[in-house]
């Protein structure tokens, strides 16, 4: 161009050339800004999951030695070690973001804080974050390169690989690995000094040239989200690899809870309860079997073929059992998990034991509370949770026997100068006698019989019934006991042609005198049996009621 004269058209087209160049710059140069900004996002919302994973694990982490301090603790404490560096790393980049915004838009701090950050939650916690596209010179270069490389390599730039390199070294160690491990990111320039990148015309250049020389701000922010995550995925790799080298061979849980053991599920007044708490842990991914019989006091290898097989439900047996049979039950079983190392079946036996006390409905007025003399008086004795073999009854007057499995109380006389009969028992529990309380009963005589002839006590009643009968029979009415009364005598008598006529009778039979009698009356004459004497089981004499028929 220089060798000749352009004539206006040529200036004018050249003018053009240079216009329309300029503009498919400019939009190649906001095609490539909104990539950045898409490209950005999506580091942050990386950064947000991983962040959120890391915060589980150590929790997780954080679980195993709550439990086993001693076997945990020196992993734990590298772990809470490594969480420390890289959050100091991670709040110096963000550091270095909020510093390449104030550089670049020459706004102080307050003004960079009111205009480009935004308040927002993340991961339950509230913070300020960036927002990229509200900065207006985020396709500037000029000022954040100064800021980044200046002479003499005193930029920040230098700065952050030192600080990237002093984790990865921290990080490195922590994982046994060797310093040119691929494994761990935050790679800057390698120890031997060697320039291992190269600009677009093939230039070798340093890391920090290469990341943050003529690096627009978009770009820059982008670069160090990106190197956030490889400090998180650091982070999490580590923590993975120290959680895991707790024990290989141990069985990892992810569930914890609180249980109570009780020695006993019964506990009487004056009795020490007694339990265990502890803290439970177990993982609701493991497969796991039990086998079970009732019965026995301990597991024995023989049991398999009789024994119930239970499967269980996200890392928890659950044991159900029918209550047919009343007192102390005792079973055994194991459980079966799988190794997770050799993938062999391990075995871990348990045994255990409960009560079960039938159920029943006790109405027991004070006043009523009866023993009486001369007769077998049945008692039901009974403490919830205990069997009755383990139940010692002893009754301060009279005798308390067994019989048949049930408790009867026989006094033969009322006792001198007392008129209540008391019921006490003891059980032992845990090699302690425990007392289970007492009961008082009223002493009384069983009540006087009802004398009957044919079933009647007075009335009309058909001579031959009344023959049939042939004798006055002690009745007891309403009375639940099975016992018997004995006439002892009676006296008869009766009008005859207008003259008394009486006969004194032994036993409750009629004689031949007392049935001639009746045999000879005429309708509406009327019987008398008074006087009857009778003995009760008590060994007491009775005056009963007297019996007055009429002929029909």
């Amino acid at each position: 161009m220089a060798g000749y004269k352009e004539t206006p058209r040529q200036k004018m087209i050249a003018m053009m050339y240079l216009v329309l160049t300029a503009l498919l710059a400019l939009n190649v140069s906001k095609e490539i800004l909104d990539a950045f900004l898409v490209v950005n996002k999506s580091m942050e919302s990386t950064n947000e999951s991983l962040t959120a994973k890391i915060r589980e694990k150590y929790a997780e982490f954080e679980n195993q030695y709550t439990m086993n301090p001693n076997k945990v603790g020196p992993y734990w404490n590298r772990a809470q070690n490594v969480e420390t560096e890289a959050e100091k790393l991670i709040e110096y980049l963000d550091f270095i973001k909020y510093k390449l915004v104030e550089v670049s838009e020459r706004k102080d701090s307050t003004e960079i804080m009111n205009l480009y950050y935004i308040d927002t939650v993340i991961n339950g916690v509230s913070k300020k974050v960036l927002d990229l596209r509200a900065v207006p010179t985020k396709d500037k270069f000029d000022a954040t390169t100064f800021y980044m490389m200046r002479e003499n390599k005193s930029g920040e730039a230098y700065t952050l690989s030192e600080k990237m390199k002093v984790y990865r070294d921290t990080v490195l160690n922590v994982m046994n690995l060797p310093e040119n491990s691929t494994r761990v990111g935050l790679i800057t320039n390698p120890p031997s000094g060697d320039l291992i990148y190269k600009d677009a015309g093939g230039q070798p250049q340093d890391w920090e040239q290469h990341n943050f020389y003529h690096t627009i701000l978009a770009a820059d922010i982008t670069i160090l989200n990106k190197i956030i995550a490889e400090v998180r995925s650091a982070e999490f790799n580590t923590l993975n690899f120290l959680y895991a080298s707790v024990s290989e061979k141990d069985f990892k849980f992810d569930n914890v809870a609180a249980k109570i053991i009780p020695k006993s599920t019964y506990v009487f007044k004056g009795q020490k309860y007694e339990a265990e708490v502890l803290v439970a842990a177990y993982d609701s991914k493991t497969q796991l079997n039990s086998k079970y019989v009732q019965g026995a006091d301990t597991w024995k290898p023989t049991d398999v073929n009789r024994a119930k097989t239970v499967e269980g439900e996200e890392g928890t047996i659950k044991l159900e059992f029918n209550t047919n049979a009343e007192g102390l039950q005792k079973y055994a079983g194991i459980i079966e998990m799988r190794d997770p190392v050799t993938n062999d079946i391990v075995t871990y036996p348990y045994e255990g034991s409960y009560y079960v006390a039938p159920p029943s409905l006790t109405v027991a007025p004070l006043k009523m509370n009866v023993f009486y003399i001369g007769v077998d008086n049945p008692v039901s004795i009974s403490a919830a949770g205990l069997s009755k073999d383990q139940i010692n009854p002893t009754i301060n007057i009279g005798k308390l026997t067994k019989k048949d499995g049930e408790w009867m109380v026989r006094i033969d006389k009322r006792p001198d100068g007392k008129s209540m009969a008391t019921i006490s028992a003891t059980a032992k529990i845990d090699d302690a006698n425990i007392s289970l309380g007492k009961s008082d009963f009223r002493v009384k005589r069983v009540p006087d019989p009802t004398a009957e002839i044919g079933g009647m006590s007075n009335g009309d009643i058909d001579k031959n019934v009344l023959l049939a009968a042939a004798a006055i029979i002690p009745n007891m009415k309403d009375f639940e006991f099975d016992l018997y009364f004995i006439v002892k005598s009676y006296t008869f008598g009766a009008i005859i042609n207008g003259d008394w006529v009486q006969k004194n009778v032994k036993g409750n039979v009629f004689t031949d005198d007392v049935k001639n009698i009746i045999r000879n009356g005429k309708r509406k004459q009327k019987f008398f049996f008074e006087n009857i004497q009778a003995s009760g089981p008590d060994g007491t004499n009775r005056r009963l009621n007297p019996v007055n028929l009429e002929l029909k």
